[in-house]
C-alpha cells in the first residue's frame, strides 16, 4: 500500500468478487478527517500453544476472521474428539462480521468453521483452491453449507471485505500446497499475516514463493508484520520438501515385501512423491484412510496431483498382487487412536495384517503431544515382525514451518514497522521476537500477547488495551461439553465412581440400609464397614439437622427441603469418602423420597411440595 501518493483506480469484474487494480498492484485506503486510524488485532487461538489458529481483524463496525482451526485433545480429556477457541466475542459481536479469509487447508486453520458456522453467520468465505473444497465438504457433513459462501482465490487476487478491508494473497510455500501469505490493506496501513509458511526455492509442485510481492510491500511500507513462530528455535532454514524424495526412494527400493507408508493426509506434496516412486517401481497403490481418500480425490480434481488411473486400486484388487507389487497409503502418521496405522497396529483392522518382511515408513515427526502414541504404535508393529523406518536422522520428512533464516528473510523483505510473533508456544514466541529484534525491530514496537488480548496497532504504536472472553470449547460426538462435565470424566478416569441410595421418609429417618457399589475405586476398606461408615454418617446427618429442612404448620401438611437435604449429604459423604479411601471418587447420591407427606387436617397437599426433587 502507498501511503501517500495517487489512489489507483479499482474495478471490480463482472460477476467476480476479485478486485482488480490498474496503474498500480496494491489499493490505497485513506479515512476522511482521521489521522490516525488504529486497527484492533486479537488472536483468539495459537497463541501459548499449537493449533486452532484463529484470527480477527476489527476496524470501526466491521470485523474479518482469518482461519479459525480446531485443536485435537490431550490426555486427560476424556472422551473428547476436537478443542476449538473459546468464540463469545464473535456471537456478541456476529453483526459486525464481515467475511473470513484462509490461508490454507490445514485442519488447524480450517477444522473449526463448520463448528462456528452454527453459531453465528459468516457472508463469505475466500481462500485458496483446495481449502475451499475441503471445507466445501466439510460444511456440507455438517448441515451449514447454507451459513456461508465460499469464494476461491489465486494468487495475488485482492478481494475487498466490508468498506474498511482488503485482502492481497500472496503464494507462499508449506507442507500443504497453494497456501497463501495475506497482505490486509486497512485504514491504519498494510498488516501482513504470514500464515503458516517455509521458505523452499525448490517446491515440489513448481509454485515459487513470491518473495517478490512481499518485497514490493516492504518497499511501500508495511505497518506490522503477524508471523508463524513454530520453528522460531531451530537454527538454519528448513529443508525443502523435495530432499524428502532421494531417502524416500533408496528405502523403497530396500523393502523386499510390501510397503505401508503414512504421511500427514494433507501432505500433498510428500504424496505426490511416493506416487511417483511407486510407479518408478512398478508397485500398485492402495489408500486406506477417510481423510487421505478425501484429500487426494481433491487434489486430483484440482490438478495438484498427477497420476495414473490404473496406479491407484482399492484394497480387494491389491491384496491379490505380489508383495513387491504393492504400496499402501495411510492414515495414522500421529498414533490417532481410529486411524488405520494405528488399527493395523492394534490388529483391529478388518483386512490388513503384518507379515514378516513387510517395510513400514512414518514419514512424519510426532507433534507435540502425540509422541507416546506413536511410539506405541511402532513398537507394536515391530513386535509383529515389520520393519519400521522412522525417526529425523532418516531425512525422510522435513517440517512446513519456517527456521530461523526463513523468518529473517521473511522481515528483510517486508521491513515491518511493528512485529507481532504468533503460532507457537511462549518460549516460540519470545525467540521468534529476539529474532526480530536482532532484524533491527525496537522491543518497544513488538509484543507478545496471549489469546484474547486486544492488540491496537496504528501509525504511532502497537501496544495491548483490554481483553476479550478467550479459553477453549470442548467437542464430543453429542455436541459441545460443559467444563463441569470434563472434571467428571477426569475424576472418574483418576479415582471411580461411588454410588449410594438410601431412601428416607417422612420422619426423617432411613427406610433401610443404604446400598452402596464402586466402580473404578481401589481402596483396602471392606465394603461391609464402609456401607456402615457410610449409614451412620447418614444417620447422624438427619438425626442432628432434620429440623433445618422440615417444617409442620397446623392444618399444613408438612414442609421439607429434599434438594438442600441432599446437598448436605452429599457434602457429608464426600468428607466421609476422601477419608477413608484417601482419594476423590465421584460421588453419585440416589435419595429415594416418599410420594406424598403426611397431612395433619384435610388431607391436601401444600405448595410448597413442588420444591420435593430426588
Amino acid at each position: 500500500m502507498t501511503r501517500n501518493g495517487n489512489l489507483p483506480t479499482i474495478k471490480k469484474t463482472e460477476n467476480s468478487p476479485i478486485i482488480k487494480i490498474s496503474g498500480e498492484t496494491s489499493p490505497t485506503i485513506k479515512i476522511s478527517g482521521e489521522t490516525s486510524p488504529t486497527i484492533k488485532i486479537i488472536a483468539l487461538g495459537g497463541l501459548h500453544e499449537i493449533g486452532k489458529n484463529t484470527c480477527i481483524f476489527e476496524y470501526d463496525d466491521e470485523i474479518v476472521l482469518l482461519d479459525a482451526g480446531l485443536a485435537f485433545p490431550t490426555e486427560g480429556m476424556h472422551g473428547v474428539n476436537i478443542v476449538l477457541p473459546d468464540m463469545t466475542y464473535l456471537q456478541e459481536n456476529r453483526h459486525k462480521i464481515k467475511g473470513m479469509i484462509v490461508t490454507h487447508g490445514h485442519e488447524d486453520h480450517i477444522g473449526g468453521i463448520p463448528y462456528h458456522l452454527k453459531q453465528f453467520d459468516i457472508p463469505v468465505i475466500y481462500g485458496p483452491r483446495l481449502a475451499m473444497a475441503l471445507l466445501q465438504g466439510k460444511l456440507e457433513e455438517a448441515g451449514v453449507a447454507n451459513r456461508t459462501e465460499l469464494r476461491s482465490v489465486m494468487p495475488r487476487d485482492i478481494v475487498r471485505i466490508g468498506t474498511h478491508f482488503f485482502a492481497e494473497f500472496i503464494r507462499n510455500t508449506h507442507s500443504l500446497c497453494d497456501s497463501f501469505t495475506v497482505a490486509v490493506h486497512t485504514p491504519a496501513g498494510v498488516i501482513i499475516h504470514t500464515g503458516d509458511f517455509k521458505i523452499d526455492h525448490t517446491p515440489v509442485d513448481g509454485e515459487f514463493f513470491d518473495l517478490q510481492k512481499l518485497a514490493e510491500h516492504g518497499e511501500k511500507g508495511v505497518l506490522c508484520l503477524i508471523s508463524d513462530s513454530t520453528n522460531s528455535e531451530v537454527p538454519g532454514q528448513t529443508p525443502s520438501e523435495r530432499s524428502v524424495y532421494p531417502n524416500l526412494e533408496r528405502i523403497f527400493y530396500q523393502a523386499p515385501g510390501r510397503l505401508m507408508v503414512t504421511t500427514f493426509a494433507s501432505s500433498v506434496h510428500r504424496i505426490n512423491m511416493i506416487l511417483d516412486l511407486a510407479k518408478k517401481q512398478n508397485r500398485v497403490v492402495s489408500i486406506i484412510g477417510r481423510s487421505m481418500l478425501n484429500v487426494i480425490a481433491h487434489a486430483r480434481n484440482l490438478g495438484y496431483i498427477k497420476c495414473e488411473d490404473n496406479l491407484l486400486q482399492p484394497w480387494h484388487v491389491v491384496r491379490n498382487l505380489p508383495d513387491e507389487k504393492v504400496l499402501i497409503l495411510t492414515t495414522g502418521s500421529q498414533g490417532e487412536p481410529l486411524a488405520a496405522m494405528t488399527r493395523i497396529a492394534n490388529q483391529e483392522h478388518p483386512h490388513i495384517k503384518i507379515r514378516k518382511g513387510d517395510t513400514v515408513v512414518f514419514s512424519a515427526n510426532p507433534i507435540p503431544g502425540n509422541t507416546i502414541a506413536v511410539v506405541n504404535t511402532i513398537d507394536k508393529l515391530m513386535v509383529q515382525g515389520a520393519n519400521v523406518i522412522y525417526g529425523r536422522e532418516k531425512g525422510i520428512h522435513v517440517s512446513g514451518h519456517g527456521c530461523q533464516e526463513d523468518q529473517k528473510l521473511m522481515i528483510a523483505l517486508t521491513r515491518p514497522k511493528f512485529f507481532l510473533p504468533v503460532h507457537g508456544e511462549h518460549r516460540m514466541l519470545v525467540k521468534h521476537s529476539q529474532t526480530a529484534q536482532s532484524m533491527g525491530i525496537p522491543a518497544e514496537n513488538m509484543v507478545i500477547i496471549d489469546n484474547g488480548d486486544i492488540v491496537e496497532v496504528s501509525e504511532e504504536r502497537i501496544r495491548i488495551n483490554g481483553k476479550v472472553p478467550s479459553g477453549i470449547q470442548l467437542v464430543d460426538n453429542a455436541g459441545v461439553l460443559h467444563d463441569s462435565v470434563l472434571k467428571e470424566r477426569q475424576q472418574l478416569a483418576e479415582d471411580g465412581v461411588v454410588t449410594v441410595a438410601a431412601a428416607v421418609d417422612w420422619d426423617g429417618k432411613l427406610v433401610a440400609k443404604p446400598e452402596i457399589h464402586l466402580r473404578g475405586v481401589v481402596t483396602s476398606v471392606e465394603r461391609s464397614l464402609l456401607q456402615k461408615l457410610v449409614q451412620q454418617t447418614m444417620e447422624n446427618l438427619l438425626n442432628d439437622r432434620w429440623q433445618e429442612f422440615a417444617r409442620g404448620f397446623e392444618g399444613e401438611d408438612l414442609e421439607v427441603d429434599w434438594v438442600g437435604l441432599q446437598v448436605q449429604m452429599e457434602q457429608a459423604l464426600q468428607r466421609l469418602l476422601r477419608r477413608e479411601l484417601q482419594s476423590r471418587p465421584l460421588l453419585v447420591l440416589l435419595m429415594q423420597i416418599p410420594d406424598a407427606p403426611p397431612t395433619k387436617a384435610t388431607g391436601r397437599r401444600r405448595r410448597a411440595t413442588a420444591r420435593v426433587a430426588s
